[in-house]
């Protein structure tokens, strides 16, 4: 029996499009029949058609280029890790906690260690890990929440606030949509109970990472612009945390909208961010938020690539210097600087540096749908390389 992989992209649409006709799924997707087609007989389409074409079929671009199944398709410790975590979220939302081991409740200094471990994790971009470590830090938090004095109370529902965002990115990143929405719910409910404009701001970027994921751009849009306006008039008077989460609201506001392909609101946002990153003058990490010039310069460089400035993204991506990032961070800009090199027909310079960084973090390079939008369209430059990747992403050396 044929696996998912096996099949070509336009194979991969027509089946996702079932019984709908070319016509009706163009209407709805709001590209042309012709453009449809295009894509069904696996002609070269571009990165923001792939993604109207996923709104459009309720998918993933990554489902639609074969590198996960439908209903993204993960390995056995994943899907288990996943599980955990879902419950993990679903039982501490609803009160359901275990009695707390001999000891009683773990003690806040134990916590935050805890916290910045698990962000340690997730800024090294190794996702599944990090999430193996949230369920954990979720059921021992709520566990000190249930036994906190009431002056503990709001630090109590700041961490409570902190492992479900932690919960929701997790699940944002490996597709589980559903669980990402009620997770990030979850934390901006505690956030409102701590009453912490910090995380209340950091919010707006998460739950926009989430629409974005979900294809909904111009509410993420919204979302990013709105959770900035709440935080601009105050955040000279809460120091640098305020002022980074307001930044990284601008920030997803910018790549929103060069989605939507608005280059001049795009740029306007990403003016400001970069003032934002000028302010604070380096880059501040906080409880699993980056944010300063290396973050701002390098969401540039994606922004651009967005816009189709791929030249442009390339001249920046030389300008700054990127040693501020985490590994995560550092790993999208790889992908956004080999898709400028795509852009640019640099074939065989897209390939290596696509290669890179799949060799250097494969675990996070299959739940990346750029990899399989390059390897489409630069495919030609080099058979070897095109059955490495294909190895290393787990999908078949046909797809370009």
């Amino acid at each position: 029996m044929s696996q998912w992989q096996d099949f070509t992209t336009g194979e991969r649409i027509k089946m996702l499009r079932g019984k709908e006709t070319q016509a009706e799924l163009a209407e709805r997707s709001g590209l042309s029949k012709h453009t449809i087609q295009k894509a069904e007989q696996d002609r070269t389409v571009s990165l923001p058609t792939l993604l109207l074409l996923a709104e459009a079929l309720h998918s993933d671009v990554s489902v639609i280029l074969g590198q996960q199944a439908p209903r993204r398709g993960m390995g056995r410790d994943d899907r288990s890790m996943l599980r955990e975590l879902s419950r993990t979220v679903h039982d501490t939302a609803a009160g359901v906690l275990a009695d707390p081991a001999e000891g009683g409740a773990p003690a806040q200094a134990d916590l935050a260690e805890a916290a910045e471990r698990m962000w340690r994790v997730y800024w090294r971009g190794a996702y599944a890990e990090a999430g193996s470590l949230v369920g954990p830090f979720l059921r021992s938090v709520a566990l000190f929440a249930r036994s906190v004095p009431a002056d503990q109370e709001a630090a109590a529902a700041g961490l409570m606030s902190d492992a479900y965002r932690a919960a929701g990115l997790i699940a944002n990143f490996l597709g589980a949509r559903d669980l990402a929405y009620s997770s990030v719910g979850h934390a901006l409910r505690h956030a409102e109970l701590a009453a912490d404009p910090v995380r209340l701001s950091m919010l707006g970027s998460a739950r926009a990472r989430v629409l974005l994921r979900d294809a909904r751009v111009e509410q993420a849009l919204r979302e990013t612009e709105a959770a900035a306006t709440r935080a601009e008039p105050r955040f000279s008077e809460q120091g640098t945390g305020l002022l980074a989460a307001y930044g990284k609201n601008i920030t997803f506001a910018a790549v929103a909208a060069s989605r939507l392909g608005d280059s001049d609101r795009a740029a306007d946002l990403l003016s400001q961010a970069h003032a934002v990153a000028a302010r604070l003058g380096r880059d501040v990490f906080g409880n699993g938020m980056q944010y300063g010039p290396s973050y701002a310069g390098a969401q540039a460089v994606g922004i651009n690539v967005t816009l189709g400035n791929a030249t442009k993204a390339l001249d920046l991506s030389r300008r700054f210097d990127p040693s501020g990032l985490t590994q995560a961070a550092h790993n999208r800009m790889q992908l956004d600087i080999a898709l400028a090199q795509c852009d640019s027909r640099q074939w065989e310079s897209s390939l290596d540096t696509l290669l890179e960084v799949c060799s250097a973090h494969p675990e996070w390079a299959k739940h990346q749908a750029i990899p399989g939008v390059i390897i489409q369209r630069a495919g030609r430059a080099g058979n070897s390389r095109i059955r490495k990747l294909s190895e290393i992403l787990g999908t078949s050396p046909d797809i370009r």
